[in-house]
């Protein structure tokens, strides 16, 4: 627990539901239990869990496009062959429409 308030976590008036141990929130806004280590999701009152966790789902899949736009990128960089080249630009274009899409949405 000190390890997290010397890393600029707040501590929270929140305790965690499987542990009853006081949980932190990070610097990137998740709510930590230092015991169970884990990330623990906060329901607002009248808020589904399906609407809660649509923004870590979002965020999710979004780490996911990115690693593979980089994967393109670098498959573009080392092919020569131009038929293989337009099949990895149509995959780039693909990638690149599903990220602008999925940040939209967030």
């Amino acid at each position: 627990m000190a390890d997290l308030l010397k890393q600029g976590a707040q501590l929270t008036e929140l305790s965690c539901p499987a542990c009853a141990s006081p949980l932190f929130k990070l610097k990137s806004g998740e709510i930590w239990c230092a015991k169970c280590q884990k990330r623990v999701l906060v329901i607002k009152e009248g808020e589904t869990p399906e609407e809660a966790t649509k923004s870590i789902m979002l965020s999710g899949l979004e780490s996911t496009v990115l690693a593979k736009i980089r994967e393109v990128q670098t498959k573009i960089t080392e092919e020569k062959d131009p038929a293989q080249l337009e099949k990895l630009s149509a995959t780039l274009t693909s990638l690149l429409e599903n990220l602008e899409k999925i940040r939209k949405i967030k």
